[in-house]
């Protein structure tokens, strides 16, 4: 039996962090997990930023009420729900994802939480597990589920490698690159024929 474990940020919605640094005119936070391996070094870079600029939560959640999925997103959500069951698995927090989920038909998402103090401001950051896409789908191998995964970025790649298929989606030139071994798709009619094929080669159980 599969379950099929997708990136939210590039994949289903635009990312947060990119559609806010446009809103408040700083460049430096445009930049993503396609961009640094590294989110340690991401988030804290960030928390500095806001902390510089005097921003917390609530100019961030202003932000994300304007955000909608991506075009089609949840049209192939709801078909792909249809055929397997689907984790969103996000290293966004649970502060930023509720209203993408409402707008998503509320799919299953396992995220991440922030620190936030009495002023809004965002203090710091709690992973749910350290690398917690990869730990994720081993521990689903390990209670009887086959994997698939896709995702657009670096922190992507260990769920992707550990699943019996993984594809890339809307990913960066140097990341396709850089990883040839992973078919590399752009429209959600074309990762959902792939996935759609991994799932009809599953042998039936008498």
């Amino acid at each position: 039996m599969y379950i099929t474990c997708l990136d939210l940020e590039g994949v289903l919605v635009p990312e947060i962090w990119i559609a806010f640094a446009k809103a408040t005119g700083i460049p430096e936070l445009e930049k993503t997990t396609r961009d640094e391996p590294d989110y340690d070094k991401l988030m804290k870079g960030r928390l500095e930023i806001l902390k510089d600029h005097g921003l917390g939560l609530t100019e961030i959640q202003d932000t994300i009420a304007k955000i909608e999925p991506l075009a089609g997103a949840k049209e192939f959500l709801d078909e792909l729900r249809s055929m397997t069951q689907v984790i969103i698995i996000s290293d966004t927090f649970e502060q930023f994802a509720k209203p993408l989920m409402k707008k998503l038909g509320w799919p299953t998402i396992f995220c991440n939480s922030l620190e936030v103090g009495a002023n809004g401001q965002i203090t710091g950051y709690q992973m749910r597990v350290e690398n917690s896409k990869y730990t994720t789908v081993k521990a689903l191998q390990s209670i009887g589920y086959d994997t698939i995964a896709s995702g657009d970025s670096y922190n992507d790649l260990g769920m992707i490698q550990a699943s019996q298929a993984g594809f890339l989606f809307k990913s960066t030139e140097q990341i396709k690159a850089d990883y040839p071994q992973f078919a590399a798709y752009e429209t959600y009619e074309e990762l959902l024929g792939a996935i759609r094929a991994v799932i009809q080669e599953e042998p039936t159980l008498m």
